[in-house]
């Protein structure tokens, strides 16, 4: 798209987009634009087969020592020509193998499990097409569809506002901001706002919190805001962990004092007057039993409790080294909105008429709270689902707050929108 949405008349930004804000587009319209424009998805990273999984976890300097280790062994073995000798490197290689085969197990399993989750959370978005209203997944919006939102939707698309009425998006994913964002379709925006100033735009990966409104797509995937700082972060190169650092540093320090035990030996040999190729294999063998060979497996086992106990708190970990990443941090900042508080208020006390003093929010509050709390819930668009032992909360947080406490009570929309 040539024009900048949040700074073009909506008139000229339809017309570009060539959509209608009554009818939306066509099925062959949208078909077209599928094509051109492809899935409204963030573009992932190649997935790595099992195979290419496995080999990666011989990339690291220790295990790389210990192969080589297991190669000196086998010829060693081999010029003795004692079957005693071939233990050492078929243990070497078994170590290897099964470290291996633990790093690509847990792999495999994490992103299975990102895989299941990926698919209960596909959003769906409510769109103008043929002149119908209709739910459809969210991947399948195109530039120029007219979607309907409502408090507690979730934005599928970056989108130019058409109607809005009282609408708030709560949009702290992109600005850091945890105050919902007040949104007007009418509202004249510079070309060069910053994001938290675009009021009559709506983004991908945030959410509606209070009201109602329509828009026109004016962008998705990897074109979205959200997409961009995708992109930055994929072009990121892979680091190792502090815990791989040492190992790899751990690693060159032995095969240096290896090499130099062996020539400090092979020296003193030629020195003394012994055969060459029975110097060679002393030393050889000096600097194989100088390798420990369970190092690798050790570290694994242990990254592997450890993660065994962050699934246990409801964690994913896709790598077994990203376990000790986090021990290893001295100091993290971090926003604490969503990250260490959750963007939540609470309703602590309240007061009625003919009350003298506060009273505190309880399960079991008195008849005026009640009756306040009740009013105050018919009057909101905050919704408070019960998921289990957890509480779900969609709107703006100071209207949750208030639905909770009548939720506390045993008021609820579903009992009393009916009555009222």
């Amino acid at each position: 798209m040539v024009l900048k949405p949040c700074g073009t008349k909506l008139e000229d930004l339809l017309r570009e987009l060539q959509s209608d804000p009554e009818k939306g587009l066509s099925s062959g319209e949208v078909k077209e634009r599928l094509d051109k424009y492809g899935e409204n998805r963030l573009k992932e990273k190649k997935k790595k087969t099992n195979l290419q999984r496995f080999l990666d976890q011989f990339r690291d300097v220790m295990i790389l020592i210990l192969l080589v280790a297991a190669a000196i062994s086998f010829i060693i073995a081999c010029v003795e020509g004692e079957m005693s000798e071939f233990f050492e490197p078929i243990l070497i290689l078994l170590i290897v193998v099964l470290n291996a085969i633990l790093g690509v197990v847990q792999e495999s399993k994490a992103e299975k499990a990102l895989e299941a989750l990926k698919s209960l959370s596909a959003p769906h978005a409510r769109v103008l097409r043929d002149g119908r209203e209709e739910v459809i997944n969210a991947a399948k919006l195109v530039p120029g569809d007219i979607i309907i939102l409502e408090a507690g939707d979730f934005i599928p698309a970056d989108a130019r506002l058409i109607l809005t009425a009282s609408l708030k998006s709560e949009e702290s994913a992109l600005t850091g901001e945890s105050v919902p964002t007040e949104k007007d379709a009418d509202a004249i925006v510079k070309e060069d706002a910053p994001l938290g100033d675009r009021h009559n735009m709506v983004y991908s990966g945030c959410s509606i919190t209070y009201g109602r409104g329509r828009a026109v797509v004016t962008a998705t995937g990897m074109d979205t805001e959200m997409g961009k700082i995708a992109n930055l972060l994929e072009s990121e190169e892979d680091t190792k962990t502090p815990l791989q650092d040492k190992l790899a540093q751990l690693g060159k320090y032995l095969g240096a004092i290896a090499l130099t035990a062996c020539a400090i030996i092979f020296v003193i040999g030629l020195v003394s007057g012994i055969k060459i190729m029975e110097i060679f294999m002393t030393a050889v063998s000096l600097a194989v039993s100088a390798i420990p060979e369970g190092l690798p497996a050790i570290v694994t086992i242990v990254l592997s409790i450890g993660v065994q106990r962050m699934v246990k708190k409801n964690a994913i970990i896709r790598r077994l080294p990203a376990v000790e990443t986090l021990g290893s941090a001295s100091v993290i900042c971090s926003d604490k909105t969503g990250t260490l508080t959750q963007n939540r208020m609470t309703l602590v006390e309240a007061y009625a008429d003919g009350m003298s003093e506060t009273e505190e929010i309880s399960d079991n509050n008195s008849e005026n709270i009640r009756k306040l709390l009740m009013y105050g819930m018919l009057c909101s668009d905050g919704i408070v689902e019960a998921a289990g032992k957890d509480i779900k909360y969609i709107g703006d947080p100071t209207e949750t707050a208030i639905v909770y406490g009548a939720y506390r009570n045993g008021i609820t929309k579903e009992e009393y929108s009916n009555k009222y």
